[in-house]
């Protein structure tokens, strides 16, 4: 079924004029095409790449090892998403991550295993604190309760009053329990939060981890809170605030929205980037891909970053010189470096055994938090790249998505993801060049060996993806995840751009979908 997904979005165009384009077949991009074409508009999505997907893609660049080789867990993708596009029928199907979390410590044969099972995840927590056991459940109840509210937020389109106003009509409504509490969560140090519940490490720094991930700050920024807050929404299919692992990897996701969007009859058009947004009088009315293909709309909708919509591929002069200004602000810094590993044999923790015939164990089904046993060295890590250095003891957060789905690696052996932070887009003392990449892919395999022994022997390959190759490749400004970075004051920023987009033209044409499911 994906090759011929690939051959057919490989085809050449049969005609030049459609109702919608739209740019970019990442995640977004193909939800709203599905959408836009159910809703009876003939819609065309046109991708830069080979395949479709975005960050969301499996590859396969070690010969039987697939990774996901960007993004690589699921959550947060709605529930009526799922059901509005029959993406279960279309081959969706996902793994729930049962443990969520292992943070083994490095001077000692200790460590903290989270679990969905409440009381197995209150016991591990006790061999640190007592008192942080009995709050751990009281804490999640509380977060979570301003997570579910921050999840309506998620289904309309952002408004046009202030976010302070806008707060306090939802707080007038009833909507948010407590306006005030509200705020000092999105605006605090994550430390501050955690340390009003919290005494022990490594629990307070495996939290913590949640707060910076993907994000410039340390949990001792202000502001760090809100991310902590956005790692806790969504879930997925109907159980609230999970976690899981796409069978196949993430390009299965992608994969089943596309087949979703072509059994609606749209058409997908890989290889083709668009050199420009074409305007006519002051108005959209199509693109020309880089092979000087053109393609006529009056609508278009763009699932590239605002940078690369309003500023690399649009003539910035139809715009007002504050809504420039505007785009030219927006913070996209993030300090990833994205690894994908395949291991001959699962790794073995220092004090954990693993499973009959060395299987996988609880240890290696969630996220594997390293060099992570207190929030200071978190803090210490993002210390070293505001110096324009990658840390020195980087945040390591692996995960082996083999240890539940054996269509990932050939048997007995396995894929590891590591999402790695914190790294400088560019290092003040040079760039990001092949030897670079290497020497830094070796200190991390001899800290994971710290952890694991013998984990770099077990290494077949690797694929190794530093800041500039993970914007090169799939689009990422900046390298950030959501478009724009995450920090509480870019909550809603992009929502300016309703003037612009074609979201109000198909608004006033299409209503019912736009509310729903705002693009």
């Amino acid at each position: 079924m994906a090759a011929n997904l690939r051959q057919i979005t490989q085809r050449a165009l049969s005609r030049r004029k459609f109702d919608a384009i739209v740019i970019g077949g990442g995640h977004n991009g193909l939800i709203a095409a599905t959408y836009l074409q159910k809703s009876g508009l003939d819609t065309v999505v046109v991708e830069k790449r080979h395949l479709v997907g975005g960050a969301a893609v499996t590859e396969e660049i070690i010969p039987g090892y697939k990774f996901s080789r960007c993004s690589y867990v699921l959550a947060l993708l709605r529930p009526d998403i799922i059901r509005d596009l029959e993406l279960v029928k279309h081959g969706l199907k996902w793994y729930y991550r049962e443990h969520g979390s292992f943070t083994p410590l490095i001077d000692s044969h200790r460590s903290l295993i989270m679990s969905s099972d409440p009381v197995f995840t209150r016991n591990q927590i006790a061999q640190f604190s007592e008192s942080d056991a009995a709050n751990f459940q009281p804490y999640e109840e509380w977060l979570s309760k301003y997570a579910r509210h921050m999840e309506k937020l998620l289904d309309v389109i952002p408004p046009g009053e202030s976010k302070l106003s806008y707060l306090r009509m939802l707080s007038a409504r009833g909507l948010l329990p407590d306006l005030h509490e509200f705020i000092d969560l999105l605006t605090s140090p994550a430390t501050k939060i955690l340390d009003r519940w919290f005494e022990s490490e490594p629990l307070r720094a495996t939290l913590a981890t949640d707060s910076v991930i993907g994000s410039w700050h340390g949990p001792s920024t202000p502001g760090s809170s809100y991310v902590l807050l956005h790692h806790v929404m969504g879930g997925i299919g109907e159980r609230e605030g999970a976690w899981g692992y796409v069978e196949g990897g993430m390009g299965s996701v992608s994969n089943a929205i596309a087949r979703s969007a072509l059994a609606a009859g749209a058409t997908i058009k890989t290889d083709a980037g668009v050199d420009q947004i074409n305007v006519k009088d002051n108005k959209v009315c199509g693109v020309t891909l880089h092979d000087g293909t053109v393609i006529e709309s009056n609508i278009v909708l763009s699932n590239a970053t605002p940078k690369v919509t309003f500023q690399d591929i649009l003539d910035t002069s139809i715009l007002p010189q504050e809504y420039q200004t505007h785009i030219k602000t927006i913070d996209y810094t993030s300090p990833v470096f994205k690894l994908n590993v395949a291991m001959d044999r699962i790794p073995t923790f220092r004090g954990h055994a693993n499973g009959p015939g060395e299987t996988a164990g609880p240890q290696h089904q969630g996220t594997i938090h390293l060099n992570s046993e207190s929030t200071s060295m978190v803090d210490k890590a993002f210390a070293d790249a505001c110096q324009g250095f990658a840390s020195d003891r980087p945040i390591l957060e692996m995960t082996i998505p083999s240890s539940v789905d054996p269509t990932l690696a050939p048997e007995g052996h396995h894929v590891a993801s590591f999402f790695i932070q914190y790294v400088p887009f560019s290092p003040a003392d040079g760039e990001w060049t092949e030897e670079r990449k290497d020497n830094f892919v070796k200190k991390v395999f001899s800290q994971v060996d710290e952890y694991a022994p013998g984990f770099s022997e077990s290494v077949v390959g690797y694929d190794a993806l530093a800041p500039p190759d993970l914007e090169r490749i799939f689009g990422l400004t900046g390298v950030s995840l959501s478009h724009v970075g995450y920090q509480g004051n870019q909550l809603g920023r992009t929502a300016l751009s309703r003037d612009f987009l074609a979201a109000n033209e198909i608004a006033e044409r299409k209503n019912t979908w736009v509310a729903k499911h705002p693009v």
